[in-house]
């Protein structure tokens, strides 16, 4: 969803990311145990001010990475959450959203219960699914 969500919004995105100049390869080894290929690969930078830094108890976590395609040029109505060490986003949010509208690229569902931040991120999700609901 993270990469049609940027598509949606006006976005453009790089296919083969690894093929890019000056990006690391965010692929997985799909030869690899799942524990290896769903384990932290890289830390993400998070946005001083973003919704994801109030999860975080700094401005950096490591996350797992398994995409080939990133994004080029960003949406013009999203705000950039985290990005990875080669300078790729790997979060947004829709700027300006009445409800909850965020993206990540990596997967924090492996390992949730394990990950205080992960577990802080699908709580805010579901407070603000409750909120939501709710409002109908």
């Amino acid at each position: 969803g993270f990469q049609e969500m940027n598509v949606a919004f006006g976005g453009t995105l790089h296919q083969k990311l690894h093929e890019v100049p000056g990006h690391l390869d965010h692929r997985d080894d799909g030869t690899q145990p799942l524990e290896v290929q769903y384990g932290p690969a890289h830390d993400v930078t998070l946005e001083p001010g973003g919704m994801l830094r109030a999860f975080a108890p700094g401005d950096r976590i490591p996350v797992n990475s398994l995409h080939s395609q990133g994004i080029d040029r960003l949406g013009p109505e999203l705000e950039v959450e985290a990005r990875a060490p080669d300078g790729v986003i790997e979060a947004f949010r829709v700027r300006n959203a009445q409800r909850f509208a965020l993206a990540v690229q990596w997967h924090p569902e492996w390992k949730v219960m394990s990950n205080p931040f992960s577990r802080a991120l699908f709580a805010a999700f579901g407070e603000a699914s409750r909120e939501r609901a709710a409002a109908k």
